[in-house]
Formats: structure tokens, C-alpha cells, sequence
């Protein structure tokens, strides 16, 4: 029978696959989202750990990466006119995090294992990148669910799986209040036999006086 206190179960791990796709196109919308609102993003310098900021955000059509210089930290949106840099999204040629991102290979980056896990770039072009560093790891599983999103890859970070289940079963109750205390088979019933004879169908051709 469907239980939702089973998640186990055949018809509620069906049930699971079935809401999924709609789910993880949801969860692609919200990433698109955040960076079209953009983010500002610290510059690690040798001489200095934080010395300047930049800013990024995708463009309304998704198709434009606007970035930029700016003189402080800002919580606050920066419009697309004050950021002079752009990053066409089609010539974006992958994503790279960690140690095989460009800027972690200077001296001493490698051994900062919080740099490493708050690092990506965008290769983009033939041989040009664009280095990031997250302000925090919510926001780096951000920035990179979005950016595999636009690449039309799969958003592989650990905040994505923790939405994913969240809401898949917050869809699942959802669905299951209306069958509350209605029993439902594991598997279809089975289907009858046809009858032996149709005469107790209405024949619409027959004329009657």
C-alpha cells in the first residue's frame, strides 16, 4: 500500500522519480536567478589576503557574464551599466574548481585548503580565465550549480542533493494529503474480462417508433 512512512516503497520511490525533473528545474531556476542578482567577490593578493573586490552578474537573457572593479564590499546589486567586463556565455568553454583552477597554483595558494574549497573559474575563449573566490561555500555551490546549468551540465554540489530531497518530499506530502487514510495498492488491479455478450449497450442506431 502507499505509505509516505515508507519511502522505500515501489509507488512512493516511483512516485520520487516522477517529481524529479520538475524539481531540479525548479532548483535550476532559483541558481539562474541568484546570479542574475550577481555577487561580490574578494581578490587575493600576494602582498595582501583582501585587498579588493569585483563584482559579477549574469544578464535578465542569461546570456552574458557582466563583471568589474568596485571600491568596496557590497551586499547590494550593481547594475549592469557600472560593470565595464563581459563574458559572453557561449564562448564559456568549462568550469574549474580547486587546485586545477589557475589562481591556485601561485605559491602557497595549494596549502590554503578554504581558498581551494571556495575556488572556480570559468575558462572561457580558447586560453582566458576568469578566477573566482567565493565568499562562502553556500555561495560557491551557487555560482557553480548556475554555471554548469548554463553549460547544460548536471549541478553536482552538495547543496543541490539537500534542496533536491527536501523538496521532492516536501512535493510528496503535498501530493499525499488528499490520499490520507485511502489505501492504495502496491500494484494495479487486474484487469476484468471483457463480457460475454454487449447487449446491455445502447444501440443510438436502432429507430424506435
Amino acid at each position: 500500500m502507499l505509505n509516505q512512512d515508507d519511502p522505500k516503497s515501489r509507488p512512493m520511490l516511483e512516485l520520487r522519480e516522477k517529481l524529479q525533473p520538475e524539481v531540479i528545474e525548479l532548483i535550476k531556476q532559483q541558481r539562474l536567478n541568484r546570479l542574475c542578482e550577481g555577487t561580490c567577490f574578494r581578490k587575493i593578493s600576494a602582498r595582501r589576503r583582501q585587498d579588493k573586490f569585483w563584482y559579477c552578474r549574469l544578464s535578465p537573457n542569461h546570456k552574458v557574464l557582466h563583471y568589474g572593479d568596485i571600491e568596496e564590499f557590497s551586499q547590494g546589486q550593481i547594475s549592469h551599466d557600472s560593470l565595464q567586463e563581459k563574458v559572453t556565455v557561449a564562448d564559456i568553454k568549462a568550469v574549474v574548481t580547486g587546485k586545477d583552477c589557475p589562481h591556485m597554483r601561485e605559491k602557497g595558494a595549494l596549502k590554503n585548503k578554504e581558498l581551494l574549497e571556495l575556488a572556480f573559474s570559468i575558462l572561457h575563449n580558447s586560453d582566458e580565465y576568469l578566477n573566482f573566490i567565493a565568499p562562502d561555500k553556500h555561495g560557491y555551490s551557487i555560482w557553480t550549480d548556475g554555471l554548469n546549468a548554463l553549460l547544460g551540465k548536471e549541478m553536482t554540489s552538495e547543496l543541490t542533493k539537500s534542496d533536491m530531497d527536501t523538496l521532492v518530499t516536501m512535493e510528496l506530502k503535498l501530493r499525499l494529503l488528499d490520499l490520507e487514510n485511502i489505501q492504495i495498492p502496491d500494484v494495479p488491479p487486474p484487469v476484468p474480462k471483457e463480457p460475454s455478450t454487449y447487449d446491455f449497450v445502447y444501440d443510438f442506431s436502432q429507430q424506435h417508433t
